[in-house]
């Protein structure tokens, strides 16, 4: 078996097959985790991201129901802590469009009978000392969690890792070879550039993030996943932020010890993955309408991760057009939350031949139709 990807998507699926006693290579252009997985906020928030409770919400919130028991088992065989918590997230309006969009949350989780608390401006600001007296009103979400998606990358890649997985980072697959209407090796380079000889397995697993378009174009297989930069800055604080706190796109997230995250964009720029002052200035303006704490926080650093976006923005599962290459990309802003219910499906999906959950919405096969120039 083989991962292609070795990002959080693909260490949890190489974590679940080797569970099942199969043998399995992960391969990994640069570290284990070194790209959108371990340059995101780590939130766990299905009901303060979404405002459609469909298919694919019910989706998320099994992921995020899946939380603790993989938390607890990639921490004990790790033996590294992953810092998840569950502590609620508190999503807040400093502005009539916040109002606006809190409201239309409220409403249609009430509808859905959802748990939501309604907070006064004075609660608000009882919770999280230091934000904006602009700050009119809050939602606070007890069910949605968060986690240090650092160490969960890495506690992610020992776990499997001390299953027998054979991780071979700063190995780019380049190529996937078909013969009969399956996949029979994939080629790799070093990072020195140098050809590795192929490798052969019975399945593939595609979770290479917004580079899996390229190793499928050339077999004819339309997969419009394109990245999409998310720039981040980290502070320090001189006390721990107790919640993650949420207003519009903007937001605080809490990490041991004493710092915070605060995030971020969503930027087209193809694989450009540079910090720009564009997009500091973006993040600190609106992260600043809520939270003027942060002008007394000394900043720490900086970065810029490539999310995989799809033209839908549902992520990509389960077999295509070739009979043996399973696909596990364009998670978009969803790929910490869903990883522990991709590993599930995929697993299954190896193991049984099927999975429980209905994966249709999100089969490769979906995208049938190409753009035409002009």
């Amino acid at each position: 078996m083989v991962v292609i990807g070795g990002g959080v998507i693909g260490c949890a699926i190489a974590f679940r097959l080797a569970q099942a006693h199969l043998k399995v290579v992960v391969l990994e252009r640069g570290e284990p985790g070194g790209e959108a997985s371990g340059a995101a906020a780590g939130m766990i928030a299905p009901q303060g991201e979404m405002v459609n409770f469909d298919a694919f919400f019910e989706l998320c919130a099994a992921s995020r129901d899946l939380y603790p028991s993989l938390v607890e088992e990639v921490e004990e065989l790790s033996g590294e802590t992953v810092g998840y918590r569950r502590d609620g997230i508190l999503m807040v309006a400093a502005d009539d469009q916040h109002s606006r969009e809190l409201d239309e949350i409220s409403r249609s989780q009430a509808r859905q009978g959802l748990p939501l608390e309604r907070l006064t401006a004075e609660s608000v600001h009882e919770r999280v000392p230091g934000l904006s007296p602009a700050v009119r009103w809050g939602l606070f979400v007890r069910g949605d969690h968060w986690v240090d998606n650092e160490r969960l990358t890495r506690a992610l890649a020992k776990a499997p890792e001390r299953l027998g997985v054979a991780f071979r980072a700063h190995t780019t697959a380049t190529r996937l070879n078909v013969a009969g209407g399956r996949v029979s090796s994939v080629e790799t380079r070093s990072a020195s550039g140098a050809a590795n000889s192929p490798i052969s397995a019975g399945h593939f697993i595609l979770a290479a993030g917004c580079w899996s378009c390229e190793l499928v174009a050339p077999l004819g297989i339309y997969l419009p996943v394109q990245p999409c930069r998310g720039q981040m800055i980290e502070f320090e604080s001189p006390r721990e932020l107790p919640v993650v706190v949420r207003a519009g796109h903007h937001y605080l997230v809490p990490r041991a010890p004493n710092r915070i995250l605060v995030g971020t964009t969503a930027e087209y720029t193809g694989y450009q993955k540079e910090v720009t002052g564009e997009g500091l200035r973006s993040i600190l303006e609106g992260a600043w309408r809520f939270a003027p704490l942060l002008k007394d926080l000394r900043f720490r650093r900086a970065w810029a991760g490539l999310r995989p976006d799809t033209a839908d923005h549902l992520p990509v599962l389960g077999y295509g057009e070739v009979e043996n290459l399973i696909f596990a990309t364009g998670h978009f802003r969803n790929g910490i939350l869903l990883a522990p219910v991709t590993a599930q499906l995929i697993s299954e999906l190896l193991l049984a031949g099927s999975t429980p959950r209905s994966i249709e919405a999100y089969r490769p096969t979906r995208f049938t139709v190409r753009p035409t120039d002009g």
